[in-house]
């Protein structure tokens, strides 16, 4: 699965216009181009990118629904503000609390070719892990994002689902620590989830799983 990437400068127009709008705004919110906080102009983003203001609150509106934006009325939009320290703590607790349970049930319940699809998917950020642009960071964030969000929704669980996609965990923390550090060592903790659930062993998901966020809070500073 691949994710549409950003251009410098104007923007193509090809047919998923919307989906490179969308990459470029998340990626300028992603490697702190546009601070937490900043008001973002649907016109000014829109004579930046060379594409005209629809486009431009359309990928806002996902943006908001993913938790990176937030919209005030008669104010517009604007990024989101950081994660604070006891929010931080919180959210680790939750996800120690529903990520572990929802590896050992996706190795139980997901199919072959969803694992395939998963597999993919750390190929992937293990491509892009390799580089040291803060674009390649920002597309890292993305495709983790859908990654983590695959398995939620593999877990049969509808609450867990609607918890853990309220939570919007990967893109806050991604923003924490703009650097390449936070994704080489989470692509083999990525790896170890996968084939853990492909070998249809949950007490080993759910072990590489809560290695796995044990290691992320560390990897994102707040310990």
């Amino acid at each position: 699965m691949s994710v549409p990437s950003a251009v410098a400068g104007l923007l193509r127009r090809p047919a998923r216009l919307g989906d490179e709008v969308y990459s470029a705004i998340f990626e300028r919110i992603m490697t702190l181009d546009i601070a937490p906080g900043t008001r973002i102009s649907v016109d000014a983003m829109a004579r930046e990118l060379g594409v005209s203001p629809t486009p431009v609150r359309e990928a806002l509106a996902r943006l908001e629904a993913e938790g990176l934006v937030h919209k005030t009325h008669l104010v517009g939009y604007s990024a989101s503000p950081q994660l604070s320290g006891k929010q931080f703590a919180d959210l680790y607790q939750l996800r120690l609390l529903l990520e572990p349970f929802v590896a050992r049930q996706c190795a139980l319940l997901m199919d072959d070719a969803m694992i395939d699809e998963l597999a993919g998917l750390c190929a992937d950020m293990r491509a892009l892990a390799t580089g040291e642009t803060l674009g390649s960071y920002a597309k890292f964030a993305q495709l983790d994002m859908v990654f983590h969000d695959q398995l939620a929704a593999s877990a049969g669980n509808d609450l867990v689902i609607a918890a853990l996609s309220r939570l919007h965990t990967h893109v806050h923390l991604f923003r924490l620590v703009a650097t390449p550090k936070a994704t080489n060592a989470a692509v083999d903790e990525h790896d170890a989830i996968v084939s853990a659930i492909r070998q249809r062993n949950p007490d080993a998901a759910e072990a590489a799983m809560r290695s796995h966020v044990v290691k992320s809070r560390v990897r994102f500073g707040r310990d």
